[in-house]
């Protein structure tokens, strides 16, 4: 089965929709601004090309920078 993500732009129309997919028994949950972008890092970190291979002196040096 597949999610789907929807940023409402104000209380109101989050509230629109929450009722909405309610009514329509599809279940959803609030995520924070946090969670959010923790999910676009995850989605970030798995189209990322993982073949390279990096020195730890380049991530090290990459951090302290």
């Amino acid at each position: 089965m597949k999610g789907l993500v929807i940023t409402a732009k104000s209380k109101t129309e989050f509230k629109f929709l929450s009722d909405l997919l309610k009514k329509l028994g599809i279940s959803s949950a609030a995520m924070s601004e946090e969670e959010l972008e923790d999910l676009g890092l995850v989605k970030l970190m798995k189209s990322a090309n993982k073949s390279k291979k990096v020195s730890r002196e380049t991530v090290v040096a990459k951090l302290r920078s």
